[in-house]
């Protein structure tokens, strides 16, 4: 049992902060008799060394490592499963993955992470028309939400009765679920202008009016979990030929009480450009915030909060260089938030 104790404690020990609520939350619900109480992870559990002890004499062998391996994979840490669908208390290291350490990994966070376990869904709207390199956009994005493990509702060219309808529907489907719904991404690609987005044959269909249809009062189906929109469209025709310089370029505890929410809450908007200025899009090779968006994916995968990975997206966007009839074009991705707690896909 000690040496049970000794490599959990190994692998909790890896965990962040935000990850270890996680694991307490998730804990509660593992499908493992006998389960652990709330009282008892209350008591036993605050601490790595106190958890990893309550794991190892609660479940003993094998049901330990079984629980673990559960937990882990709701928590999407499955580069610590190869040490535990093995001999569990075999000499071997623990590699976790490489994780940006910043200042509040060091201490206890009142804030966690969303509990993504749930299903994931996906809305995913392309205009072609008069778009060069949308193809690769709509591949892009496709298979991005496929690794972070989204079923995708596909709209191609839509017109704004389509679309108003398809994102009616999706989000009627949402509220309709019997299974739980961990996260919804709306991915919107087309032409646009400052609060709107254009269809294939120019109609303008509000921003607003779609991210309206998927708040607390439309949609409580999405009650406290991350709804993600990325929006790939101009938001005006204004053109940033940047500046010159010569600095050195810098590399859920369960409630059972009723509560009032906003009405307007955990949301997280990502747009390609400022206001009122162009977005980028390269005919060959398609939108030049999805392109970076796949290049990080790429070399980290989903090692970041969702912030943080837009900051690195935004990061190579900002370095991209990009010309319009030979003249440099700059932009920088605008987030806006309301989200309560991390994301974690």
């Amino acid at each position: 049992m000690e040496e049970l104790q000794k490599r959990l404690q190994e692998t909790l020990k890896v965990l962040t902060p935000q990850e270890l609520s996680s694991f307490r939350i998730i804990l509660k619900t593992v499908d493992e008799e006998p389960r652990v109480s709330p009282l008892q992870l209350e008591l036993q559990g605050q601490t790595v060394s106190g958890l990893a002890s309550l794991l190892a004499k609660h479940y003993y062998l094998p049901a330990a490592p079984r629980v673990l391996t559960k937990v882990l994979k709701r928590l999407h840490r499955a580069d610590l499963l190869p040490r535990w669908q093995s001999d569990p208390t075999a000499d071997s290291p623990v590699i976790p993955r490489k994780i940006l350490k910043r200042s509040f990994d060091c201490v206890e966070s009142e804030l966690d992470c969303y509990d993504l376990s749930g299903k994931r869904k996906a809305f995913l709207m392309c205009v072609k028309k008069d778009r060069p390199g949308s193809d690769q956009d709509i591949q892009r994005m496709g298979h991005w939400l496929h690794q972070c493990q989204f079923e995708s509702t596909l709209c191609i060219d839509p017109d704004k009765k389509e679309l108003m309808d398809k994102l009616t529907s999706f989000r009627d489907g949402l509220n309709e679920m019997k299974d739980e719904i961990g996260c919804c991404v709306v991915t919107l690609m087309s032409h646009g202008e400052k609060g709107f987005i254009k269809m294939k044959d120019g109609a303008r269909v509000s921003l607003e009016d779609v991210f309206e249809m998927f708040n607390n009062k439309n949609c409580p189906g999405l009650h406290e979990k991350p709804k993600i929109f990325i929006i790939q469209a101009c938001r005006g025709e204004k053109r940033d030929n940047g500046i010159e310089t010569d600095d050195e370029p810098m590399q859920l505890d369960d409630i059972s009480e009723k509560r009032r929410l906003p009405t307007f809450s955990d949301y997280f908007i990502i747009y390609p450009t400022q206001a009122d200025h162009v977005a980028l899009r390269h005919s060959r090779t398609g939108s030049v915030m999805i392109e970076k968006m796949i290049d990080v994916y790429k070399q980290y995968g989903n090692k970041w909060h969702i912030v943080d990975f837009f900051t690195k997206v935004n990061n190579r966007v900002v370095r991209a260089e990009f010309y319009i009839h030979e003249e440099p074009i700059k932009v920088s991705l605008v987030m806006e938030s309301t989200l309560t707690r991390f994301v974690y896909f």
